[in-house]
């Protein structure tokens, strides 16, 4: 049974920097591309960021382009979100997604999802 579980979130001040890590489980994702995914109260979820298989191609949103950082672990079936400079606006729930593997990156289209973990910035 495929599994991702996010950790690393919290509350930080404004700012600030956070580290998200999202592990995955029942199979092998090193061929997978991954992607992080937030959604704030009463907004739908929105594209953050993806990185390819090889960790060689990343796509970032331009909200958090600059700020945020994508990478991933193969061999710890592990992605990571480093996030520097935080704003109030990025406080959300955030979601890690794996997609089988596909030519290119996307920004909707994934197969597996975690249940999220929660970011706030406070000012």
């Amino acid at each position: 049974q495929v599994q991702l579980v996010e950790s690393g979130g919290g509350l930080v001040q404004a700012g600030g920097s956070l580290r998200l890590s999202c592990a995955a489980s029942g199979r092998t994702f090193s061929s997978y591309n991954w992607g992080w995914f937030r959604q704030a109260p009463g907004k739908e979820r929105e594209f953050v960021v993806s990185i390819n298989w090889s960790g060689g191609i990343t796509d970032y949103a331009n909200s958090v382009k600059g700020r945020f950082t994508i990478s991933r672990d193969n061999a710890k079936n592990t992605v990571y979100l480093q996030m520097n400079s935080l704003k109030p606006e990025d406080t959300a729930v955030y979601y890690c997604a794996a997609a089988r593997p596909r030519e290119r990156l996307s920004r909707d289209d994934y197969d597996y999802w975690g249940q999220g973990t929660q970011v706030t910035v406070v000012s």
